[in-house]
């Protein structure tokens, strides 16, 4: 079966009723975190994990997936009505985004928005669809040494992407291997820091985990807040003329390669892509000092890096079987709990289920551009709920779905547990995503590290004659010293950053 002809299949399985109607609901679920400020993708996402033990596992994913990339499409709806980003990543749509809506072209930025997004995601999609399976057949020659490499990588590049502070990150990595060693030595047996209680034998639930340090946490967290500060500004005219299309050509196909490029990279965050999008809008432009002040490559270009970015991100995960951030690790997990596990054989083992989450996720973006318009005030009104309400109706189906699962009150009292320290890590400022990808990827890090020491015979110096480990240990070696100690960005997006939002503050003050 080649790229197109799995395509073709994958089309079969997200076009059947059910499929239709669990990318559905993902896409609401995920515009809906995407419009709530503090709560995100992940934590939507860890809400939902308990339903993917009753769901068949082609549904489950492609739930969970449309959840994904369902949330840009949220975040950009109260970044250009409110000025209020819903997700980091759309952050850079305020810039340009909330100055249209003031002056009256709201609704213009909207369409526009939706319509570069499914472009940039289309285009993403296929070449995932041309890069995948051979990425895949390269993925089989690589062994333990190369794996563990790889891996290593992905949490070096976590640390020092997300973070600012290189101690905390290295701190969460270690916290996260740590909970990952609870339960049973996968080699000889042997109870490993169990406390004496037989229900860890089997290792702490990846739900515990997930929902306790994304999903109670973050609700824990906003209660008693209130999610609208702003005035949403007036939606107009939708339907976008001829030169806003054209205009937003060439920054849309900049905007798709500049994401997917990135999504590559094992765990680079989206709005690192959104960011470069703009900056090289503005270097591009006849007339940089205009963008701050409703320029529509400003927000074309960072919501088509958004998308291209996301659907980019799945490579690493079905290929390699490495998840390049927490909501993909949450993703991951899915997978986990439905028996497959992401890699390169999954095209082999599993073709209908790779082959139709590949397929939904065109699925899913045609759903939510056809969603994109009916529903925009009705997010916006959500905002108005008292965050409290929905607290409590988001931790009482956590509890019982976490119950639901093993019929165990251990289960739920590590939720509460969980939630507690997420709460702690996140006041304190902790990176969550290094912790949760470490506790995913630890036994199979561990599983690649001993597997290597048993054919070497116990040399720790095999993973530097191997020629492929060595160097993607040197990469990450030089991602923690050049991104986190020398402490750099480059100044041109510094200087972007501050101009354009300096340029919306002093465009706000005026309008109002």
């Amino acid at each position: 079966m080649n790229s197109f002809e799995g395509l073709l299949q994958g089309f079969l399985v997200a076009l059947t009723p059910e499929n239709l109607l669990f990318a559905l609901i993902g896409c609401l679920v995920g515009m809906l975190v995407g419009v709530l400020p503090g709560i995100g993708q992940s934590a939507g996402m860890a809400l939902l994990i308990p339903l993917t033990y009753v769901l068949p596992p082609a549904g489950a994913i492609i739930m969970l997936a449309s959840i994904f990339y369902g949330a840009a499409y949220g975040g950009r709806i109260t970044s250009i009505l409110m000025n209020i980003p819903g997700e980091s990543e759309s952050v850079v749509t305020t810039f340009d985004g909330y100055p249209m809506a003031r002056k009256g072209r709201a609704g213009i930025a909207l369409s526009v928005t939706a319509i570069t997004s499914f472009v940039g995601a289309v285009l993403s999609v296929l070449v995932v669809t041309v890069a995948a399976l051979p990425l895949s057949q390269l993925a089989k020659f690589l062994g333990p040494p190369e794996y563990f490499a790889l891996m290593v990588l992905g949490l070096c590049l976590v640390v020092a992407l997300i973070d600012k502070s290189l101690v905390k990150g290295v701190l969460m990595l270690g916290f996260g291997l740590l909970l990952s060693q609870v339960g049973a030595d996968p080699v000889q047996g042997s109870a490993r820091f169990t406390f004496g209680m037989p229900d860890l034998l089997s290792g702490i639930p990846l739900l515990a985990v997930i929902m306790g340090f994304f999903g109670v946490s973050d609700v824990l967290l906003t209660a008693g807040k209130r999610h609208m500060p702003g005035t949403m500004a007036k939606i107009e005219r939708l339907l976008p003329e001829r030169k806003d299309l054209t205009d937003s050509i060439g920054s849309t196909l900049r905007g798709s390669a500049i994401g997917f490029l990135f999504g590559l990279i094992p765990g680079m965050v989206a709005a690192v892509s959104t960011f470069a999008s703009y900056v090289t809008e503005k270097r591009v432009s006849k007339h940089p000092e205009k963008f701050g002040t409703g320029v529509i490559q400003g927000i074309t270009g960072p919501e088509a890096a958004n998308k291209s970015f996301e659907i980019a991100s799945f490579i690493p995960l079905f290929t390699l079987g490495i998840p390049g951030s927490a909501a993909l690790a949450i993703l991951m997990s899915a997978f986990l709990i439905q028996g497959v596990t992401p890699g390169p054989d999954m095209f082999t083992q599993h073709p209908d289920l790779v082959w139709g989450v590949i397929a939904s996720m065109i699925v899913g973006n045609v759903i939510l551009l056809i969603l994109n318009f009916p529903l925009v005030r009705i997010w916006v009104q959500i905002l108005k709920v008292p965050a409290d309400l929905l607290g409590m109706i988001v931790i009482a189906v956590s509890v019982v779905g976490i119950f639901s699962v093993n019929n165990s009150l251990i289960d739920v009292a590590l939720l509460a547990l969980f939630s507690l320290i997420g709460c702690l890590l996140k006041l304190l400022q902790f990176p969550l995503p290094p912790l949760v990808l470490a506790f995913v990827l630890g036994e199979r890090i561990e599983s690649s590290f001993r597997q290597t020491l048993v054919f070497s015979q116990g040399n720790p110096m095999t993973f530097l004659t191997h020629p492929i480990a060595a160097t993607i240990l040197a990469i990450a070696v030089a991602s923690i010293v050049l991104l986190k100690v020398r402490r750099r960005r480059p100044r041109v997006l510094d200087s972007v950053i501050s101009t354009a939002s300096s340029n919306s503050s002093s465009n706000n003050r005026s309008s109002s």
